[in-house]
This record gives structure tokens, C-alpha cells and sequence, in this order.
């Protein structure tokens, strides 16, 4: 199941792309020769007015093929409508267009999942919305007395008892403040999993909390955040900006480790490590899932944005450089350069696929 969902996701987030450029190319009078899902091998394709549609073999992404992206590829009894024939201007905004879109997706699908309804802290910028907080336990302490009763992240504490007082859990403070001077006390604790009552009796221990005793639960009020139509357009634009701003920050931290040999590359995902996640978001519901998508939509048009060949950066870059020389760039050269950076990027994600497959196998 989760395969599949994370070919649907990489369907919409290639077919909302793609449409950028398509649509922007059509507007302006460009022709588009193909819209394809995939890369070749090509498994399906059906030609409607001027252009194929197709769905390929290798389902790693997508593109659009502009007729003229390849000046050497232009006959004189259409060029007018070739990408190359276009001012400047045009040209970018047929490159960029799939960043948009990628954007305006995010943001459509953040505004849908503020409209269903999603957890959040009633600690959170937007807190004051919040309905019907719970206590909820957002991680443990690895090998701690919670972790090992069988407690995870997502349940949510009911009560604590030590056997002669009971204490609701209303804040993390009143558990916490429970618990401290309980030290080697064993207390039971009602929690619900799942919508499932359970309990665990857990004796609390030192060393985890400078407070005192404690049973390695990290707490905090959750609720759900939801708004109505128009508000919920209006968070999701203000939540796009926030998630493409640190996306950015993220990634440029990223790179700049990179550079001197201190980056982190346990941290980078592939397409195994996706559909693990897809799974992992579809568990939590519907409104997790569409989040998920979002925030995999706003990576995809930040990197999208790198100044590297084969993205959409790259050919933007190519761009400007044209503009400011005034003649273009021989095709040898950016069709060299979009290869080779084409091939690298395929190596490294050869490379991460294979980091997945060894971190699921440990």
C-alpha cells in the first residue's frame, strides 16, 4: 500500500511541475512536442492536438518536452514557436513555472489539510485555535522505563496513579510534578493508543530528568488545529512561506557542510526512504499524509532552484548568462552540461537508494 501511495504522490507532484511549464509554454505560444510521466523507456503515449502524453518506465520524476529547448533541433517553418525564438523573459518564465506550481501545490494542500484538521500544540503560533487539547506524548527516552513498558510517541496519557492517589493528566507539568518524587514507586499509567485505553505500570528512575524521577517521556498539548475556508487559505500561505523559508535555510546548511566535509548524509532520503515515510504519514490519517505531500513539494521546488544542470535552476542560470552576453550558449555545451549533471544526479540517487535499503535492513 504504501508503494502505491508514494506513486501517487510522485505522480501529482511531476504532474503539477510539468503543468507549469507546459501551461506557460502554451500560453505563450510555445509548442510542446511531449508532457511525460517518467523517463524512457516510453510504456504508454497518446497524442492529443500537438502533444503526446506518455507514461515512461523509470518512475523517477517527469518532463515536458518544449519544442526549441534545443536550438539545433529548430526547422525554419516553425520557429517562431520555438523555445529558443522567445525573448528572455519568456524563457524564465517557462523555467520557472514548475517551481511555481510546486509552491502553489504546497499551499493549496496545506490549506486542505488546515481545513480538515491536523494536531498541533496548543503552544504553537496558532494555539489559540486550537480545539480539544490532550495530553500527548511526543518521543521517549531510548531504553527508557516508558519506551520499554511499550509507550510510544502519538499515545496519549489518560491518568497516573501510584496505587492510592490518581492524578488526570490536565498538563505535562501536573504528570512531571507527579511523577518526581515517586522514585522507585511503581504508578500506572492509562494511556490511549490508538483509540484503544491501555495501561503500563512503570517505575520511575533518576538520572533521566535533573527534576527528578523520572519515566523518559517527552509531553506536550496537542489538539486540533482547523480553520474555516477562507482563514484556512490564508494560514496556508502564511505556513508555505514559513516551510519554504526553512526548507531553503535546511538546505543551504546542507550544502555548505557538504563543502567542508562536515554534512550529514545519514539525513538524506531516497525513494525507499520515501515510501517508508509515506507509510508512516498515511498511519497518522489522512490530514498527515496531504501534509507529508506538501512539505515533499516545497523540497522538490527549492532544490528545483540550485543553480545545477539539469534542474530548473540550471537552465535559469544558462538563461541569464545568455542574457548578459547576448548570444546564446552553444548547444554542445548546455546539452554536455545538462548531461553530465543529468548523470550525477541519477549516481547519487542510485547512492541514497542503496543507503535506504541498508538502514531497513539494520
Amino acid at each position: 500500500m504504501s508503494i502505491i501511495l508514494f506513486f501517487l504522490i510522485l505522480l501529482l507532484l511531476v504532474v503539477a511541475h510539468e503543468f507549469g511549464h507546459f501551461i506557460v509554454a502554451k500560453k505563450a505560444g510555445i509548442r510542446v512536442d511531449e508532457f511525460a510521466f517518467g523517463f524512457p523507456p516510453k510504456i504508454y503515449g497518446k497524442k492529443f492536438g500537438e502533444t503526446t502524453y506518455s507514461f515512461n518506465a523509470l518512475p523517477l520524476g517527469g518532463y515536458v518536452k518544449i519544442y526549441g529547448e534545443n536550438p539545433s533541433d529548430v526547422s525554419d517553418h516553425d520557429r517562431k514557436r520555438s523555445f529558443a525564438s522567445q525573448p528572455r523573459v519568456i524563457q524564465a518564465g517557462v523555467v520557472i513555472a514548475g517551481i511555481v506550481f510546486n509552491i502553489l501545490l504546497a499551499w493549496i494542500l496545506l490549506s486542505l489539510v488546515l481545513m480538515i484538521g491536523i494536531p498541533a500544540s496548543v503552544d504553537s503560533e496558532d494555539g489559540a485555535a486550537v480545539r480539544a487539547p490532550k495530553l500527548m506524548i511526543t518521543d521517549t527516552a531510548k531504553l527508557g522505563p516508558a519506551a520499554v513498558s511499550g509507550i510510544v510517541a502519538g499515545d496519549i496519557i489518560k491518568s497516573v496513579s501510584d496505587g492510592t492517589q490518581t492524578v488526570q493528566a490536565t498538563s505535562p507539568d501536573v504528570v512531571s510534578g507527579f511523577i518526581g518524587p515517586r522514585v522507585g514507586v511503581p504508578l500506572t499509567i492509562a494511556y490511549d493508543h490508538k483509540g484503544e485505553i491501555k495501561q503500563a505500570v512503570i517505575t520511575p528512575i533518576m538520572g533521566i530528568s535533573q527534576k527528578g524521577a523520572a519515566i523518559g517521556i517527552y509531553m506536550d498539548m496537542v489538539g486540533t488545529l482547523q480553520y474555516s475556508f477562507f482563514p484556512a487559505i490564508l494560514h496556508g500561505g502564511e505556513k508555505t512561506y514559513l516551510y519554504t523559508k526553512l526548507t531553503a535555510v535546511g538546505i543551504y546548511d546542507f550544502i555548505r557542510t557538504a563543502v567542508i566535509g562536515r554534512a550529514d548524509f545519514s539525513q538524506v532520503t531516497g525513494p525507499v526512504g520515501i515510501v517508508n515515510a509515506v507509510g508512516e504519514a498515511a498511519g497518522l490519517g489522512l490530514a498527515n499524509l496531504i501534509l507529508f505531500t506538501a512539505l515533499i513539494s516545497i523540497n522538490l521546488a527549492v532544490i528545483n532552484v540550485l543553480p545545477f544542470p539539469a534542474l530548473d535552476g540550471g537552465r535559469l542560470l544558462f538563461i541569464i548568462i545568455e542574457a548578459i552576453t547576448r548570444k546564446p550558449m552553444k548547444a554542445s555545451i548546455s546539452n554536455s552540461l545538462n548531461f553530465a549533471g543529468f548523470a550525477l544526479l541519477m549516481l547519487l540517487m542510485i547512492a541514497v537508494t542503496w543507503h535506504d535499503i541498508a538502514k531497513l535492513m539494520h
